[in-house]
């Protein structure tokens, strides 16, 4: 059974959990804060990772509904930042398969300490604040996909309009479904609904069950697409092991971006030093860059994602430039800590080094993604 408690924005977490407070790494979830934005602090984009690492907005079968997401400045007392979204075109007649979430997958390997699928399993408590100018009934998911498919969902209530609401939901631990496998896959979901069709919130799914797509946000009774007035926004999120929100475990910044990059890493053009790294030309027409991860990756990334156009890009070598010919791309078969980039060009000094660079603007990047 999930027990949920609605507080408003004035009111701490449970002060008597002084003690739990203090165990380091207690929060499951990843950039809770809402603080590195490595993608941007803005998107418009439908499904995918935009703006706030670690966190996947979605929509589905939605033919009219368009928005702006962002890393707002808009934050309740001790935060900076959160994760907002406005409806900028509305989805006024909500068909039953379409529904939207914002959502974090948590690796696998990560929830050991839950004894997910034993006579053991241990309950787990999300916490976080949340403001938006449509009060209602919103929905929440935990959903486990590895042995068998397995939810269970919750509800809050926003009930002041436009004010920071603190929620805890408290989930009992699933004894059944065969566990989560040790692995470096996605263990758990956790989902915030921001609209569900009727296919979607049939099924009494809160206790522990098998997945069905009706009960994936079932309670949720809010459209927010319906008003170019909605807003949503969230930040402080958390979610550990136990019965009680203790409060929201602050990390510092360059911790948090360290485990953001197990995930994702971009390399940033730099104006002082332009260079995205350097490498060799092996071929006439091919240069390799090496691309060295601060982090070791969650798997070995296999594609890449880059600013401009080819002719944005150049290799510099015996003391001449070109530009490239075609966008850069990964080698396959990389590892978790670097990555062979390959740049084409029409025609090149083989078996040299090269030092390759961004032209045409400055805000040039070369990012890796190893999602999950």
């Amino acid at each position: 059974m999930t027990r949920a408690r609605d507080i408003a924005s004035a009111t701490t977490p449970n002060a008597n959990a002084a003690l739990l407070a203090t165990f380091p790494h207690k929060n499951l979830i990843i950039n809770g804060a809402m603080q590195v934005a490595q993608r941007g602090t803005s998107a418009t984009a439908s499904s995918g990772y935009h703006a706030i690492d670690r966190f996947q907005f979605t929509v589905a079968n939605m033919d009219n509904a368009a928005y702006t997401y962002v890393q707002s400045s808009v934050a309740p007392t001790g935060f900076s930042k959160s994760w907002r979204i406005d409806c900028t075109t509305v989805e006024s007649a909500l068909a039953a398969d379409e529904y939207s979430t914002f959502t974090q997958a948590i690796e696998a390997q990560n929830l050991q300490q839950i004894s997910n699928g034993s006579s053991a399993a241990k309950s787990l408590t999300l916490s976080f604040y949340v403001k938006s100018n449509k009060t209602g009934t919103w929905g929440l998911n935990l959903y486990k996909p590895d042995s068998t498919s397995r939810q269970i969902t919750a509800t809050y209530t926003i009930s002041s309009a436009d004010t920071w609401e603190y929620k805890t939901i408290t989930f009992a631990g699933d004894t059944a479904g065969g566990g989560i496998a040790n692995d470096n896959g996605a263990g758990l979901y956790v989902y915030w609904g921001l609209a569900a069709g009727s296919n979607y919130t049939s099924s009494d799914s809160t206790s522990w069950s098998n997945y069905s797509n009706a009960g994936f946000l079932y309670g949720h009774n809010v459209n927010f697409f319906d008003s170019t007035a909605n807003d949503w926004a969230v930040t402080g999120v958390q979610l550990e092991v136990g019965e009680q929100a203790t409060p929201f475990e602050h990390e510092d910044f360059g911790t948090t971006l360290a485990k953001c990059q197990r995930y994702y890493f971009r390399q940033e053009y730099d104006t002082a030093i332009p260079y995205l790294g350097a490498g060799a030309v092996y071929r006439n027409t091919l240069a390799m860059l090496i691309m060295n991860l601060p982090v070791a990756m969650r798997a070995a990334p296999t594609a890449i994602d880059q600013s401009g156009t080819a002719s944005h890009y150049t290799a510099w070598g015996n003391e001449s430039t070109t530009a490239c010919s075609a966008v850069p791309t990964i080698r396959a078969g990389d590892s978790k800590t670097s990555v062979n980039v390959d740049l084409t060009f029409n025609t090149l000094n083989s078996a040299t080094g090269t030092y390759v660079y961004r032209i045409a603007n400055t805000s040039g990047y070369l990012g890796v993604s190893a999602e999950l």
